[in-house]
């Protein structure tokens, strides 16, 4: 159906072509109406319409135009999400941790009266300065992680070359606008959908947004898509579509209404703080009933018993401690070249057991290389002359990627013309497959020929000195170097005798045989080690041949047990070689021939089978894997479609990198863990040792010297986040069980040391021997910073026990950690030595009780460490039965189940979108806006896109014509690549 608006002109005499005009005023044409293909379709359209309607000319924009079009069209990026910095801090005082905080205050100031005593006001302005002090320290580091980041992103922002006021600048593509006039070259990203207007032998790679596994020659009145690649050739082009209305920008859009759902740390910070709820709770409710119908406390006696553990068992600090640290992580692994985008990813990178990585650019070089220790003579010609022939006919300038391979073989690139005048020179093309040069050597004045290019033609092509052996002999060469992954290209060469570029020839001779790969970079094999030695296993997963993908995995040490993709959907061709498609996926060391859906398959499967997964990608093909992996990746000099759907981008070609991230995200898990072991501890300890002295003794401890214990504590624990931690040599995953199972007993253990030396000093002499004065009652307000000082110093000593992996001494924690606790405990020496607080019951007990409870709590410190060894052997023991099956080992249905049911929770959290935990918890949410992704305040895009591009997920429409145009450019470049148009 034609556009109404758009006019044929009538044919004048002799007119060779038809001249097209436009019935609209683009002076009142709305950016709906331009870019509604019902009116005006400007991938198609002639390119002189798309002049006119963009009210622009081949001599580009002036730059008061374009910054009117910029207003009106809006900067040429994806819209970002933009986090309210006064909500980003209050989000860290709305949790239901800091809901039992702001409750406990409220008990202070409104329900703590009565009996003639004014509220608790100390301890609601001192409760009101913890959760204000919290805020402020997570919202400081959350948004310095934040702009640090942001700032490496803006430094890869991409850059492009524009025609403004007739002349040529370079600027951010991001200020592009319909209507200019851009200028691309080889390696050049397309910075906006654009129309070529003159192109001098052009390819693009569409690989990043359409699949298509081979550039495709454009021509003038073509259109280029934004995020492709110039792979030849330059050209000039004028930009007809920016931001969301180009390719990529319609196809965020589809999905831009898609929910983010909540990441696995998320849920894990929602059950330890449920943990946590529940302990305080139980003993809240123990403490009710025991106090009044029990003792008949009176009422405000027992308000400030429930104080206690109100506001002395909630970990308040948890989530500002945990963002801290993932900040901070987040700045870490920017410096070792990955940028982290969803700050969350951290967690889930430090529990990847297995990385499916590409080959090109990522394990080799994504640089064709000759391997000169294998070329091939068929002559008296030296293999230095094979090559110096053969540099001879490539170009020297616009080169394609044969020619760059083999003139950087010489040892010095400019022998490629040195010597030799060129007479005449034809360039590669799909039809005769080879290039040509005819050359005169200055030394001699003679005139030769060189030809270089596919085997079998430069074999039609010889007819001098060729025998049945030489013929053969090629043959089983180029057998040889397919059966290796390396391609093969033939070299022949003739005199002519004449001394005339057109001369006849004294006939083509084939001298020989150049193998060109992708060669590995220099550090993967020692890499590769290096992640297998952290419990990773590498997975190659390429679209190349099968045969260089086995090259390149015996290279690299990584093995070669490796298959096509399409076997993935032929489960009758597994018959002996793998019982199943699961087994085949986990055994095979890599697949070559893949596509987009084959990775999606490959990472679910594999998670399935209960191992989290890591998947590199390049482009927005790759966008559903990247989405369904639990950590996507970019690698170095992804497309931007790839940056917006990856979790971590890579400033830095190479598996190393990775390799580094995988380190640091662990040493980053550990701090985390560490610290959630502690703490909960810490809250159990806390409930459990005032609660029975309450029971046992009737002992009422002060509610204002337990806020000063969380306020210090919290204090000190901010250190955390850069303590000196090893990372584990295997990967790492939160199991809650063992967490509760260490907090439980490490706070029963704590609890016993104080319940005992309450005993002692209670109903004993013991220490009153040594010369500590004696008390009048177990309420004594000495008694009360006695006690205070003994729970400090062992619950804040804990850390040093979970931090280790070994006896607490043998790993040095950060400087940082040692000087808060030194203060902190120096501090509470001083309160229990000299405070003389009447409004808070305690006066000072002098030092000789001070260094009598330090030696009992350095005494009751050492078995800590003891303990932890038996926990970790009896977890250990339960760890075996449970751990998924590692690759390369059969996999039984049992085992498949087993790891299922193990890792299904965090498999869906890892999820985003469409992982919806199965294990309910309503308070989850609520601990989002701790953890949000605000390193860089983006949408993953990949993680919405997957919903458009498969069957899960939310269901989303489509616009009909919309759809039509995808599937129409698909169709269009699956019939150049099969009918060899490229």
């Amino acid at each position: 159906m034609s556009s109404p608006q758009a006019e044929k002109a009538p044919q004048s005499s002799g007119a060779s072509e038809e001249v097209a005009t436009l019935n609209v005023d683009p002076n009142t044409l709305t950016v709906s109406d331009l870019y509604d293909k019902e009116k005006f379709d400007l991938e198609t359209m002639d390119n002189k319409l798309v002049f006119q309607l963009l009210q622009c000319t081949p001599e580009g924009l002036t730059q008061s135009e374009a910054e009117a079009r910029i207003q009106k069209f809006g900067p040429n990026k994806l819209p970002e999400k933009k986090v309210n910095p006064i909500l980003q801090f209050l989000s860290f005082m709305w949790n239901p941790l800091s809901w039992v905080m702001e409750a406990a205050a409220l008990v202070a100031i409104v329900l703590s009266n009565g009996q003639g005593m004014p509220p608790d006001w100390q301890d609601f302005v001192g409760i009101v300065l913890l959760l204000l002090g919290n805020s402020c320290i997570g919202y400081y580091e959350e948004r310095g992680a934040g702009k640090a980041v942001e700032a490496l992103m803006a430094a890869l922002a991409p850059q492009c070359t524009v025609k403004r006021d007739g002349n040529w600048v370079t600027m951010e593509a991001a200020n592009l606008v319909p209507g200019d006039i851009i200028s691309i070259g080889i390696g050049d990203v397309i910075p906006a959908d654009s129309r070529m207007v003159v192109a001098n032998n052009v390819k693009i790679d569409q690989a990043a947004l359409t699949g298509e596994s081979l550039p495709v020659g454009k021509e003038p009145g073509d259109e280029v898509f934004s995020g492709s690649t110039v792979k030849q050739g330059e050209a000039e082009a004028v930009v007809i579509g920016t931001g969301l209305n180009t390719f990529f920008g319609r196809a965020a859009s589809l999905v831009a209404g898609a929910n983010e759902g909540m990441g696995h740390l998320q849920q894990v910070l929602a059950k330890i703080g449920n943990f946590c709820i529940c302990s305080i709770a139980i003993f809240l409710v123990a403490e009710i009933f025991v106090m009044y119908p029990g003792f008949r406390y009176r009422y405000r006696r027992g308000m400030n018993n429930l104080l206690v553990l109100l506001i002395g068992g909630i970990p308040i600090a948890m989530p500002t401690v945990l963002s801290v640290t993932l900040a901070i992580g987040a700045k870490q692994l920017a410096e070792h070249k990955a940028i982290v985008t969803r700050i969350s990813a951290i967690e889930e990178l430090a529990g990847v057991t297995i990385l499916c990585s590409d080959k090109t650019g990522t394990l080799t070089l994504n640089e064709l290389t000759i391997k000169t220790e294998a070329v091939r003579q068929y002559s008296e010609v030296s293999v230095d002359d094979i090559l110096l022939f053969s540099a001879y006919a490539s170009r020297v300038e616009n080169q394609d990627a044969i020619d760059k391979s083999i003139v950087e073989s010489l040892h010095d690139t400019s022998l490629a013309r040195k010597g030799i005048d060129v007479l005449d020179f034809i360039p590669f093309n799909p039809v005769d497959k080879r290039t040509q040069v005819t050359y005169r050597r200055q030394s001699d004045n003679t005139v030769h020929r060189v030809s270089k290019g596919m085997s079998q033609i430069i074999l039609e092509l010889c007819t001098r000195d060729m025998t049945p052996e030489v013929e053969q002999k090629l043959h089983a060469d180029v057998d040889e170097f397919a059966q290796r992954g390396l391609r093969a290209l033939a070299v022949a060469e003739e005199t002519v005798p004449s001394g005339d570029a057109e001369g006849e020839g004294t006939g083509f001779r084939l001298i020989g045989l150049l193998p060109i790969f992708d060669p590995p970079r220099h550090d993967t094999k020692e890499t590769i080690e290096r992640a297998i030695g952290l419990g990773v296993h590498v997975k190659m997963i390429t679209g190349d041949q099968l045969a260089i993908a086995k090259e390149t995995g015996r290279e690299l040490g990584m093995g070669d047990t490796m298959y096509k993709a399409s076997i993935l959907n032929k489960p009758d061709e597994l018959t002996g070689i793998a019982n199943s498609v699961d087994e085949l996926v986990l055994r095979a060391d890599g697949f070559a021939g893949v596509y987009p859906e084959h990775k999606y398959e490959i990472v679910e499967r594999l998670q399935n089978l209960g191992h989290m997964v890591a998947m590199t990608g390049d482009g927005v093909n790759d966008a559903p894997a990247l989405a369904k992996a639990n950590v996507g990746v970019a690698v170095a000099d992804a497309s931007d479609a790839a940056r917006s759907a990856a979790d971590i981008v890579l400033t830095e070609a190479g598996l190393s990198t990775i390799i580094e991230a995988f380190i640091h995200s662990r040493i980053i898990f550990q701090r985390m863990r560490n610290y959630a072991i502690y703490t909960c501890s810490v809250t159990i300890r806390i409930v459990t040792t005032f609660s029975i002295l309450v029971f046992a003794f009737k002992f009422d401890f002060p509610p204002f010297l337990v806020l000063i214990l969380a306020i210090i504590n919290d204090g000190t624990m901010m250190t955390i986040s850069t303590d000196r931690v090893k990372p584990s040599k295997s990967p790492n995953a939160w199991n809650l069980k063992e967490i509760f199972s260490y907090a439980i007993v490490y706070g029963c253990y704590l609890t016993l040391t104080t319940l005992i030396f309450f005993v002692v000093v209670d109903k004993t002499n013991f220490f009153q021997r040594h010369g500590c004065k004696a008390f009048t009652n177990h309420n004594d307000f000495s008694f009360h910073s006695v006690i205070y000082l003994q729970v400090s110093i062992l619950s804040q000593g804990l850390i040093f026990v979970t931090r280790s992996q070994g006896f607490f001494f043998t790993e040095r924690p950060s400087l940082f950690l040692m000087i808060a606790f030194v203060i902190a405990q120096f501090v509470a020496t001083i309160i229990t030595v000299y405070a003389n607080w009447g409004f808070t019951e305690i006066t000072g007990a002098g030092w000789h009780w001070a260094g009598a409870v330090w030696i009992w709590d350095i005494v009751w410190f050492i078995p800590l460490d003891f303990i932890k060894f038996g926990m970790a052997a009896i977890i250990e023991r339960f760890a075996q039965a449970s751990s998924p099956p590692a690759p390369g080992e059969p996999v039984s249905h049992d085992q498949v189940e087993l790891a299922r049911q193990r890792t299904r929770m965090s498999m869906e959290a890892a999820q985003n979108v469409t992982r919806i935990s199965t294990i309910p918890s309503r308070g989850a949410s609520y601990y989002a806006p701790n953890l949000h992704d605000t390193v860089t305040h983006r949408r993953n895009f990949g993680s919405r896109v997957k919903n458009l591009l498969t069957k899960s997920g939310k269901n989303l429409s489509m616009d009909n014509n919309e759809l039509r145009r995808l599937q129409s450019t698909q169709a269009q470049a699956a019939s150049r690549v099969l009918t060899g148009q490229h």
